[in-house]
């Protein structure tokens, strides 16, 4: 598939990447849903995590149903561009995936467990796709925030490789990088499947559960 002359499956260089801005995106003071603060700071005690599974829609309702989460918002990350819009990180120009900012409390829920929601929301086995959402903003990736995470986030890939296969499906393409600046959506995409509960969200699972306790 090809915008502007150019492939939306590769990631362009740095030196092709659209300018940005100073300036971030404004967004609400509260979670639509949960009523939590929507930026920090964040509780005292709180852990964040960072994903991107596709369509950041779906993927934010997933986590914030999740008891323990305290709060979730939408954004960029993992790409070149300051602070892009919805449509220049559409073309494919900015290098940066959708993804979820996920805050929660570690007394109620563990890392293991969001990450597994993680898992079994998407098929990490698609590459520059979710279903029929292509384009590079929609790679499957985990961001760690401390290499606690990183090294579960790197043995729950291996562990749930296996059950893929076994289910049919081919290899993990999910990249697990060192959490990167996250830049707020506009305000329109944070909690947009509560705001507009018709809206569409190609978000799947594979139905493969991510084995909890082996992470």
């Amino acid at each position: 598939m090809r915008l502007f002359g150019r492939d939306k499956l590769q990631m362009p260089d740095p030196d092709q990447a659209l300018p940005g801005r100073e300036e971030s995106m404004p967004v609400a003071a509260a979670h639509f849903v949960l009523g939590t603060p929507l930026t920090p700071p964040f509780p005292e005690g709180a852990q964040q995590a960072m994903f991107g599974l596709g369509c950041f829609w779906g993927a934010e309702r997933a986590f914030w149903q999740l008891p323990g989460v305290i709060t979730t918002a939408v954004g960029y990350a993992a790409g070149y561009t300051p602070n892009p819009s919805y449509q220049e990180v559409c073309s494919g120009l900015t290098g940066h995936n959708e993804v979820v900012l996920v805050v929660f409390d570690p007394e109620t829920i563990s890392y293991e467990r969001v990450l597994a929601t993680f898992w079994e929301n998407h098929d990490p086995t698609q590459g520059m796709r979710q279903g029929n959402d292509v384009g590079t903003q929609y790679r499957s990736g985990v961001y760690c925030f401390d290499d606690t995470q990183l090294a579960m986030a790197e043995a729950s890939r291996a562990a749930f490789a296996g059950r893929l296969v076994d289910a049919g499906y081919g290899a993990i393409t999910t990249e697990i990088l060192p959490a990167p600046h996250f830049y707020y959506a506009e305000d329109y995409h944070q909690q947009y499947l509560a705001k507009n509960p018709n809206g569409y969200c190609g978000l799947g699972g594979t139905g493969v559960s991510c084995p909890i306790g082996v992470l």
